[in-house]
């Protein structure tokens, strides 16, 4: 467990309500697309009802309840904040090309899903649902997103709780050398940059060996990120630059013996995402995305 979801623990073992944490958002005023259209055409809601559906906390079924349950699970900024509606696959320069390969067969490995609202929009757009895999820590967000999404009966995604620490877990078990590509969304920014290399490294191995296999997401950067080689000062998490998650690559390059071409870019705070950086008191933020592809 990484430290900052450590110290957050101790918060609320004390006695802390997560709603008082400075990502809290208590609802929110739209839906922002392509969130809104999955709601509408994949979960069958009525367009003038969407909202509602999302804010209204009577109805158990409605989006704001499911997302308390979820932030009771573990407070993540991206369901405290309403992040999870910003969807981070079909922003991706080679969504065409995910599309394409998880409909002619390929597999793909959603890592840390939480509710799992990417992989709707893959099926959404014609994936096969059995083509693709989920992991997380916590089998109660895949409950959430079951009733979230009202798919429990027609979605047939595998979903797996594993830690991806563990070298004996089922995700292991199952897929290694076997997806071709895998999502990462607020994902690798929630370690320090030792666990960081040590869970790319295990997504290498999970990775089908041959060019080609990708690694797509986006994760909160930082444009002053801390010195990686002092080891006694090194934060809980560490937010990359564009040059440090290079650096990082050429880590993992020398220690796994692979190569691979490693695209990132900048992007703004913006949607639902606009007050984000507000949460990192102190930092100048941004939104860092990526797509990595096997040589």
């Amino acid at each position: 467990m990484a430290k900052a979801e450590n110290e957050i623990q101790s918060m609320l073992s004390k006695g802390m309500d997560p709603k008082e944490l400075p990502w809290y958002e208590p609802t929110i005023d739209e839906i922002p697309e392509p969130a809104k259209t999955i709601l509408e055409n994949y979960s069958k809601i009525p367009s003038d009802r969407v909202l509602q559906h999302v804010v209204d906390v009577i109805d158990v079924l409605k989006w704001v309840i499911q997302r308390e349950r979820a932030y009771s699970v573990f407070p993540y900024p991206c369901i405290g904040s309403f992040r999870f509606l910003d969807l981070s696959i079909p922003q991706s320069p080679v969504y065409a090309e995910v599309l394409q390969r998880l409909k002619s067969g390929e597999k793909l490995l959603d890592v840390g899903c939480a509710i799992g609202q990417e992989l709707r929009q893959l099926v959404y757009d014609g994936v096969p649902s059995e083509n693709i895999y989920a992991s997380d820590l916590r089998r109660d967000f895949f409950d959430i997103g079951y009733d979230l999404f009202a798919d429990h009966e027609t979605l047939n995604c595998n979903f797996i709780v594993a830690d991806i620490f563990d070298s004996d877990s089922e995700l292991v078990k199952k897929l290694t050398g076997k997806v071709s590509i895998v999502n990462a969304a607020s994902f690798f920014h929630l370690f320090p940059w030792d666990k960081q290399v040590e869970a790319i490294k295990r997504v290498v191995t999970l990775l089908r060996p041959e060019p080609g296999s990708l690694l797509i997401g986006r994760q909160a950067g930082r444009t002053d990120p801390e010195d990686p080689d002092d080891k006694e000062n090194a934060p809980g998490n560490y937010r990359h630059d564009l040059a440090t998650w290079k650096r990082m690559w050429e880590q993992v390059e020398r220690e796994t013996g692979t190569r691979w071409q490693v695209d990132s870019w900048r992007e703004d705070w913006q949607g639902v995402d606009k007050g984000f950086d507000k949460y990192h008191a102190n930092v100048e933020s941004f939104k860092l995305r990526f797509v990595v592809r096997k040589l």
